[in-house]
């Protein structure tokens, strides 16, 4: 299963980050897709020549994402067959990227709609826009 079968618009949105490496943004790809359930526990990832050559990486730079996540236990490799997604992994992720969410993103999202007057029960009407 590849990650075209992931969101597309969601994908060029993690890709297009300027800020952070190209193997953070493959990482969070990656994780997003996990999270979501594109990979579900226990299903095996895409190799990492095919996952470079679908997002025109280099090989190396999506074994180092891969690498990550073997460190983090959050995929099992299987020698001379792939990685796994590992049990719990998607629980994992979707508490650390919570963590990361609240410490370092919402302090700044929460001061800039303070700073444009924007009512906090408004955000979730669909006719904001």
């Amino acid at each position: 299963m590849a990650l075209k079968q992931y969101d597309a618009d969601q994908a060029s949105r993690l890709m297009a980050n300027s800020a952070k490496p190209v193997y953070l943004k493959l990482r969070d790809l990656i994780a997003a897709a996990i999270i979501e359930g594109t990979y579900a526990e226990g299903e095996m990832l895409p190799s990492v020549r095919a996952l470079a050559a679908e997002q025109g990486a280099n090989p190396l730079t999506v074994a180092k994402a891969y690498q990550q996540f073997q460190l983090d236990g959050l995929v099992e490799v299987q020698r001379g067959v792939g990685m796994y997604v590992a049990v719990g992994a998607a629980a994992k992720l979707r508490q650390s990227e919570r963590q990361t969410f609240l410490a370092e993103e919402w302090p700044e999202i929460r001061a800039r709609i303070e700073r444009l007057g924007i009512e906090p029960t408004s955000l979730f009407d669909a006719d904001l826009v």
